[in-house]
């Protein structure tokens, strides 16, 4: 079979990490992952990915909505769809769904909470990736 989309994961928890590998790996995505904004912003830029999954709360509790923000403002990477997965209506109660999509706030393509169930990751990430 041959090898689906390469995806991206920017998330500093490796739990989160791992599991979201597992089960893109059994779809036959190419998974990487980076543990900071900083570094998944270098890994964007060199690797160009086909999807970027972005977690908001890393170094900062809003690192998420900066990296989002620099990738769709780079001229060499806007194309490149951005799915926010994020636990932070659970850790703060705040919840920034409607705001997904908005070109300044939260310029991302998709936005889902976690834990975010197995199958619906695939269906995000198949939609996200099917015009790729």
């Amino acid at each position: 079979m041959e090898s689906k989309a390469r995806i991206l994961i920017i998330d500093d928890d490796p739990d989160i990490v791992q599991s979201m590998r597992v089960v893109l790996e059994s779809k036959n995505y190419r998974v990487e992952n980076a543990t900071s904004g900083e570094e998944g912003l270098r890994m964007v830029k060199a690797e160009k990915p086909d999807l970027v999954i972005l977690d908001v709360m890393m170094e900062t509790s809003d690192k998420g909505f900066d990296v989002a923000r620099k990738i769709k403002w780079d001229k060499d990477c806007k194309d490149i769809p951005i799915l926010m997965l994020t636990a932070i209506k659970e850790n703060t109660g705040l919840d920034f769904k409607n705001e997904a999509g908005d070109e300044v706030w939260l310029p991302v393509d998709d936005y889902c909470d976690k834990p975010l169930d197995p199958q619906v990751l695939i269906s995000k990430v198949e939609s996200l990736t099917k015009s790729n």
